[in-house]
């Protein structure tokens, strides 16, 4: 995702790269650090493709510096999770599941039509990545879920695996589904079914492209911002609303 963000990077005008972050050290058209704590380049904002074994290093380093940050790793535990909240509340966080504009349109989707077909409709979320994605479900596929969940009232619970369970289908499950396999980018599908009718959802990611493209717009857009929080992909759509309308 490094060389994906500096290629597309490289074809925009409102931004540069200050210096990269990669344990394997080597020449670039800027410093590239082997950790953090390294880097003295001051930047406006730092994007995050790593891994969650980095995030101490990374919130230490975004503290110390008083860096906005652009968190795109997935994967992470509660307790990592509630530690970016707590960076939050000293530094800008732009933390999101999924960076791709046409998920976050897929969640609003997903909301609506559980809105609309509550409890009639079963809900199934099938995910699938590359063989080298070490997390499962993905992140993309609990956001869904919780897109899901919130807008049926709350209270649904996460199935992941039915083959040790030997009894019907509960109303209140939401099935999460994993495949691993080969090169795909990332493929997400929520099926509702009901009584003799299904309706899909789905997005397929052809290149990882999106995911950086979004990941800068993050950045960028945290770029302006000074007050500390938490953002995601809703309050950036929101505000490049507000510009179109003034």
């Amino acid at each position: 995702m490094g060389y994906v963000l500096e290629s597309c990077i490289a074809e925009r005008e409102d931004c540069c790269v200050a210096a990269g972050i990669d344990l394997a050290e080597g020449e670039r058209a800027f410093p590239v650090y082997t950790d953090p704590e390294k880097c003295s380049v001051k930047a406006d904002a730092i994007i995050d493709f790593s891994s969650p074994a980095s995030l101490e290093n990374l919130l230490g380093h975004a503290l110390r510096t008083k860096t906005p940050v652009v968190i795109a790793t997935t994967g992470y535990n509660e307790e990592q999770i509630a530690r970016i909240k707590a960076a939050a509340q000293e530094i800008p966080v732009f933390f999101s599941f999924n960076m791709s504009l046409g998920i976050n349109l897929l969640a609003e989707l997903a909301r609506m039509a559980a809105a609309f077909l509550g409890s009639q409709f079963d809900v199934e979320i099938v995910e699938k990545h590359h063989h080298r994605k070490v997390d499962a479900p993905s992140g993309t596929a609990l956001m869904l879920a919780d897109a899901l969940n919130e807008a049926l009232g709350g209270g649904r619970v996460y199935v992941y695996d039915r083959h040790s369970v030997r009894r019907p289908r509960e109303p209140q499950e939401i099935g999460i589904h994993s495949v691993r396999g080969g090169t795909i980018v990332g493929e997400h599908e929520i099926i509702f079914a009901g009584r003799d009718e299904v309706i899909t959802l789905g997005h397929s990611a052809a290149s990882r492209e999106i995911f950086a493209v979004g990941a800068i717009n993050a950045a960028v857009y945290l770029s302006g911002v000074t007050a500390p929080g938490l953002y995601d992909m809703s309050k950036l759509l929101q505000s490049r609303s507000e510009k179109e309308e003034i």
